[in-house]
């Protein structure tokens, strides 16, 4: 096993004379030094007063016969530094050096970016590297800083650098020898890298690697067969698609081209075997010639190799050299069985059903296997008491020595609390919300549940990171979909034992967000954004590769339990959605006309000046612009509109919510736009309709009193906006949920329906979606759909729809009213 993530950079050269070793420094400049800031450039966004950078050298030989030189940055720059006649560069060393800060993320930053109050003090330092993020350097030098030291690279920091997250034992102090002046800090003794949340079977290091080579023997010659496949790959597109894979017979011929033009005859069986496991290696387009090399989590794929190679003639005359040590963590991992069933704990205030104790099995398994994972069962299927029944398993079980942290969106934290004291009793809990909790903090010892919110995350960090947990737990863990936001940083530093994420949507909208989610889980799961993006997220997202998206579901599937409302409560009623479709009439339907075409040139011009990724904002305020005139248009910014205008949805709703109260109905009425249920609460008023309305302007010490009064029957009508409460809430006193504008993301209004149609509902539920024909809001049902098929592909089943916002979805939404889906925005 290699010893490295990082292991594909050749050894230093033993030679005195000639011995190659990268320098790192890293600094971080501020107002003090004269910075203003940095200007938006490339993938950069601006950043203020603080930006820390990253210079690389290459340096030769030791001692006084040390010499140096920057390495290329790639903006032109010349490798014309005078070389000195006894030094022997090592150019392969440099190129995988070079390749390597790449891969961590490292990019090249023009020296005119920054912006000084004077003069610039690094001009003529050489080239400067940074991050995309200021934010992300803390990880770099707590997770790569150590790889990179123990692959041979001197690391120097210079004063004022502010990411010192691991501690640094010894320091060699760099200092001039005219003034005495300390110019910096070289570390003198190893880093220890920051420890993994969990460990792999005992101690597996999910940072090691195997080397592996495939090899096919012909005439007596055993020959890589990695570049040859991947060749195949390239040709013949058939081998990206699963379902073509699958049709090939796997007796019959491929022709693969070898080195030197070679055609060599393979017999298809072994190839599929191959491809259906390594794909996305051997297709990856920056992997070099060599083999393989795999992380521990590979182990499923060689497992799945070599037994198709035994069903195939004994595997002859197909060869893998390296795959021992992973084949035998293979068979430790089905060694460790499945999941076994276990008793509720004594004293559960509830009785758990079968699919709720098997959560529980399945959670208790991972504890004891040292992993992570993600309760992603759907909405009202009780992910709250698994995990709480979990969490008393663990402290009967003498476990719980240290409290377990749970972190939940504001709106949840009362239901959390009432929960816990429903259903587990016997824990202590502790709430650390409110201007008083600063005093709370010196009773963590004492508590075995600890509850929190996502905004006070990073704003407590510096109280919660000294402090170790014996579980960490993301509920709505959607909430930090975003890697580089303040909570999702905040979480990656605390310190647990055993981490869970709790999400009844792992995927919204992209594969990102389920990198994000295992980045927090097991870092290195899923390797690095960068590299995630182009193995996986493209491939799959933009260019529909099923055997690709197969693989990656492999991967992720054994740590997602994902059970479906439909599968385990035969005894929840049904549900009926009705599509109303309405059409607007008169001055609203030139309202939107107008709106649209105002729209497309806007949207025309900034595509035309900045492409689709520089114009998201203008892109998203016409579409914004469009849906809000298809609610209300009264809903358009500094819009005063004239009397008697129509308003189809209004005039709708004015008609039906009176309807459904007299046929005994309890209704929600969900909306994106706080401002369209106030103007649905002006129509109640004026109806003398009782209502009761939850929005984020709602207090959160009131919100539990609202939700109470509503379960209670004391109004029929519940107006709630979808942020404030589409998650994590139990309305069963609903049976009827009405969903006035569709949103981008099926989830969402997922999360909305399943407010009442959830665990305890004992009538048939209705949903009603309101639509406008032939407008913005028919077209985002479309793309509802498609984000669907990406979520099942990657947590239930394959599927050939690729997701994408691009262009042509814009055409559609920015199509005229009632043209069709193929209408285009771009002539």
């Amino acid at each position: 096993m290699a010893a490295s993530f990082f292991a594909r950079m050749p050894r230093m050269s033993s030679s005195p004379a000639t011995v190659f070793r990268p320098r790192l420094t890293l600094q971080t400049l501020a107002r003090g030094d004269g910075l203003l800031g940095m200007r938006a450039h490339g993938l950069f966004g601006p950043r203020g007063g603080m930006v820390t950078v990253a210079q690389v050298d290459w340096t030769y030989g030791e001692g006084a016969a040390r010499w140096s030189m920057p390495a290329p940055q790639g903006f032109g720059d010349e490798d014309g530094q005078y070389t000195p006649a006894h030094v022997a560069r090592d150019e392969d060393a440099e190129s995988a050096a070079l390749e390597l800060i790449r891969e961590l993320g490292l990019l090249p930053l023009r020296e005119d970016a920054l912006q000084w109050r004077a003069h610039n003090p690094l001009h003529g330092a050489g080239p400067l590297w940074t991050l995309v993020q200021e934010e992300f350097f803390g990880d770099f030098w707590a997770d790569q800083a150590p790889r990179l030291q123990q692959l041979g690279w001197s690391l120097v920091v210079k004063p004022g650098f502010a990411h010192e997250s691991v501690p640094v034992t010894a320091w060699r102090f760099i200092v001039s020898s005219e003034t005495g002046e300390v110019l910096g800090k070289e570390v003198a003794a190893p880093l220890q890298p920051r420890a993994f949340s969990s460990e792999v079977f005992d101690g597996l290091d999910p940072s090691g690697r195997w080397l592996l080579s495939i090899g096919i023997e012909v005439d007596g010659e055993v020959m890589d067969v990695g570049p040859m496949v991947a060749d195949l790959l390239r040709r013949d597109p058939r081998w990206a698609d699963a379902q073509q894979v699958e049709r090939i017979d796997p007796h019959s011929v491929i022709s693969l081209r070898a080195p030197g033009g070679r055609r060599i005859d393979a017999m298809a069986g072994p190839l599929k075997a191959v491809v259906l496991a390594l794909l996305d290696l051997l297709a990856d387009l920056k992997r070099k010639d060599g083999p393989l090399r795999l992380t521990p989590w590979d182990a499923h794929r060689l497992d799945a190799i070599h037994s198709a190679l035994l069903e195939l003639d004994g595997g002859a005359p197909w060869h893998m050299s390296g795959e021992a040590g992973v084949l035998k963590l293979a068979q430790r991992l089905r060694a460790a069985g499945a999941v076994r069933a276990v008793a509720p704990p004594p004293g559960l205030g509830i009785r758990l059903r079968a699919y709720q104790l098997q959560g529980l099995a399945w959670l208790q398994y991972l504890r004891e296997q040292g992993l992570a994972g993600i309760l992603a069962d759907d909405m009202g299927l009780g992910k709250t008491a698994q995990v709480l029944a979990h969490i008393l398993a663990e402290k009967q079980a003498g476990r719980l020595d240290l409290p377990a942290l749970v972190v939940v969106p504001t709106s949840l934290l009362f239901n959390w609390r009432e929960e816990a004291r429903r259903i587990a009793p016997e824990l202590r809990v502790l709430t650390l919300h409110g201007e008083g909790r600063a005093q709370r903090y010196a009773e963590l010892d004492g508590a075995d549940l600890v509850l929190t919110t996502y905004p006070l995350l990073w704003r407590d960090l510096d109280q919660l990171a000294p402090q170790r947990f014996h579980l960490l737990v993301l509920d709505e863990a959607q909430t930090v979909k975003n890697a580089t936001s303040r909570a999702a940083t905040a979480a990656r530093k605390l310190r647990a034992r055993h981490r869970i994420c709790m999400t009844g949507t792992p995927l919204e909208n992209h594969l990102g967000e389920l990198w994000t989610q295992f980045h927090f889980l097991m870092p290195g799961f899923l390797g690095d954004a960068r590299s995630f993006s182009r193995l996986w997220r493209k491939p799959i997202e933009e260019q529909g590769e099923t055997v690709r998206a197969r693989l990656l579901a492999q991967r992720v599937r054994p740590f997602i339990l994902r059970r479906r409302k439909e599968d385990v409560l035969q005894e929840l009623p049904p549900r009926i959605e009705v599509v109303e479709r309405l059409q607007l009439q008169g001055r609203q339907r030139e309202l939107y006309e107008s709106v649209r075409i105002a729209a497309d040139k806007q949207v025309r011009r900034a595509l035309l000046r900045r492409g689709l990724s520089g114009a998201q904002v203008t892109v998203m305020d016409a579409l914004l612009k469009l849906r809000q005139v298809c609610c209300d248009p009264y809903l358009l910014k500094g819009g005063r509109m004239p009397k008697g205008i129509e308003r189809a949805k209004i005039e709708l709703l004015r008609d039906m919510l009176p309807a459904l109260v007299a046929e005994g109905r309890r209704v929600l009425v969900f909306s994106q736009f706080t401002a369209m249920l106030a103007l649905v609460e002006a129509e109640l008023r004026t109806l003398d309709l009782p209502y009761l309305l939850l929005t984020g302007d709602t207090e959160p010490a009131a919100r539990g009193e609202v939700i109470a009064r509503f379960q209670a029957h004391e109004a029929p009508l519940f107006l709630v906006s979808l942020k404030a409460g589409g998650v994590g809430l139990n309305l069963t006193a609903a049976d009827t949920v009405v969903l006035v504008d569709p949103w981008w993301n099926p989830a969402v209004e997922e999360q909305a329906i399943a407010r009442a149609h959830r665990l305890g509902q004992t009538r048939q539920v209705f949903v009603y979606k309101l639509v406008v024909e032939g407008s913005i809001e028919e077209r985002l049902l479309e793309l509802q759909a498609r984000k669907s098929a990406l979520a099942e592909g990657m947590l239930g089943r394959d599927d050939a729809q690729a997701v994408k916002f691009g262009e042509e979805e814009l055409q559609a939404l920015l199509a005229p009213l009632g043209a069709g889906i193929a209408e285009k925005i771009v002539g």
